[in-house]
């Protein structure tokens, strides 16, 4: 049985919830954050087989 309270199921309706109390709440400090939070871990997601990997590494 579902959850009344959910209008999608999977891991999206987290990312949806998060929207709603950033824009209930006005906590548009967080996006910022989490936007170079996201962008960081993509990005050593994706260079972490590559040659490039040593350079990135160098920066931290």
């Amino acid at each position: 049985m579902a959850n009344p309270g959910s209008r999608r199921g999977g891991s999206l309706s987290i990312f949806g919830e998060f929207w709603t109390f950033m824009r209930v709440r006005k906590k548009w400090w967080l996006a910022p954050i989490l936007l170079t939070l996201l962008l960081l871990c993509v990005l050593i997601v994706v260079t972490e087989g590559s040659a490039v990997a040593p350079f990135i590494y160098a920066l931290f």
